[in-house]
């Protein structure tokens, strides 16, 4: 009978955490716009680059918005995919616009003026001729809230931006205010998925911290991981989350 009750006690305890977890999860996803809760975030003016910040969500996604998206992902990411990125651009097609998507776009200021965004695709150019009203985009953020490892977590689907805007400090400040959002929403981590081939992400990600996962197939394991083209990397905020994501102890 002792120990009947034990395990009544501990699956109680397994379903409340459950239900703690999944309500942290709820309540982040119910925020209309993370970015408002972070002033110091709407703006970015350096290194020649002065550019604003909106959020946004995957299902209310415009037309030019979307195509927006699908070239800048093409430019960015076909190279990296290899002969992958034909099913992979199936995919991502699908991941931009659900209901669960969060997105941060950047807009760089036009004075008001319809300035036409242009996507530099392989040897021409491919435009949108879409009026951007107070600015134009110049890259995004696509990050969710989930379950990762029982444990709830920010995870970062894409960072994004225009040739001309990298290398200015801005991919810094987007996973910083990524990490911010988490933090205040109780999320555990931010994780990532990034494609070996893509040398130049994987070095700006370790250098802002990001470790590889204890779930990245190369450390579950090592010759399933020498098999895919990813990492899973991550950046942990509780003790509780380095165990499990970090370290891999359970």
């Amino acid at each position: 009978m002792l120990d009947k009750g034990r395990e009544s006690w501990k699956l109680l305890q397994i379903l409340e955490r459950k239900k703690a977890i999944d309500e942290l999860i709820r309540k982040a996803v119910a925020v209309k716009d993370h970015l408002v809760q972070f002033p110091a975030f709407h703006k970015f003016q350096r290194n020649g680059l002065s550019v604003y910040l909106e959020s946004g969500r995957g299902d209310q996604l415009t037309l030019p918005t979307r195509k927006y998206i699908q070239n800048l992902l093409k430019v960015n990411m076909e190279k990296p995919y290899g002969p992958e990125w034909p099913s992979e651009e199936k995919v991502k097609r699908q991941e931009m616009v659900a209901p669960e998507a969060r997105y941060i776009f950047v807009k760089q200021y036009s004075n008001g003026f319809t300035t036409e965004c242009s996507v530099n695709q392989d040897a021409g150019m491919e435009r949108t001729h879409a009026p951007c009203n107070e600015g134009c985009l110049v890259g995004f953020v696509h990050y969710r809230f989930v379950l990762e490892e029982e444990l709830p977590v920010a995870y970062v689907y894409e960072l994004q931006m225009e040739p001309s805007a990298q290398g200015k400090g801005l991919g810094k400040f987007l996973m910083q205010l990524i990490e911010q959002i988490a933090c205040k929403n109780q999320m555990g981590a931010v994780m990532l998925t990034v494609q070996k081939a893509n040398t130049q992400a994987m070095a700006f990600y370790t250098k802002l911290r990001y470790a590889i996962s204890s779930t990245s197939p190369s450390r579950v394991d090592p010759q399933i991981g020498l098999e895919k083209s990813y990492e899973i990397l991550c950046k942990t905020f509780d003790s509780e989350a380095k165990s499990k994501l970090e370290d891999g102890e359970w």
